[in-house]
């Protein structure tokens, strides 16, 4: 398993609509394990792939506990199928967006079909942690970000900084 760098906002490849994967194979798990591996390394408790500049559907997750053992999860083509009415707001970040975070209104429950690793369709109803966390990692899978869910004098003050840290960063 390899630590692979993470793509920073403003880098475009974040409003890059990901395409799906036609099938499971061992270059797609071995792809999962790399970004399983830079998702605890990072830290965080989810991670698109195109957060590692390969834009296809594909996300990992674990939400346990850091007094639990791990619980990794894989999501290749995962698609949000329902959501519930009622809606929960919890204070998000990202690795992509690193050292800023904001409270996001989210449905509290989604339902999201998915390929698992062994290939086969599955389903999952999620609410709490999990629902969040699958909204955020799937709309990165759609190009938008969660400062797009934040007002936006708000978001402009975040892209306009990342991207003046971006140019310092060239120069």
């Amino acid at each position: 398993m390899t630590i692979k760098p993470l793509i920073i906002l403003p880098d475009p490849i974040l409003r890059q609509p990901s395409r799906p994967f036609e099938q499971v194979d061992t270059e797609v798990l071995r792809l999962a394990d790399d970004m399983l591996e830079t998702m605890y390394d990072a830290p965080g408790i989810g991670l698109a792939a195109v957060q590692i500049g390969v834009p296809r559907r594909l996300l990992v997750i674990d939400i346990s506990r850091e007094d639990e053992e791990n619980k990794p999860q894989v999501f290749i083509n995962p698609e949000i199928v329902a959501s519930s009415d009622d809606r929960s707001v919890y204070e998000e970040g990202c690795l992509s967006i690193p050292d800023y975070y904001a409270e996001v209104e989210r449905p509290a429950a989604v339902t999201v079909q998915y390929i698992g690793r062994d290939g086969k369709q599955e389903t999952v109803e999620a609410d709490g942690l999990l629902a969040t966390c699958l909204q955020h990692e799937i709309d990165h899978l759609n190009g938008i970000l969660f400062i797009d869910h934040i007002s936006r004098l708000k978001r402009e003050m975040v892209i306009k900084k990342f991207t003046k840290a971006a140019r310092s960063r060239v120069v």
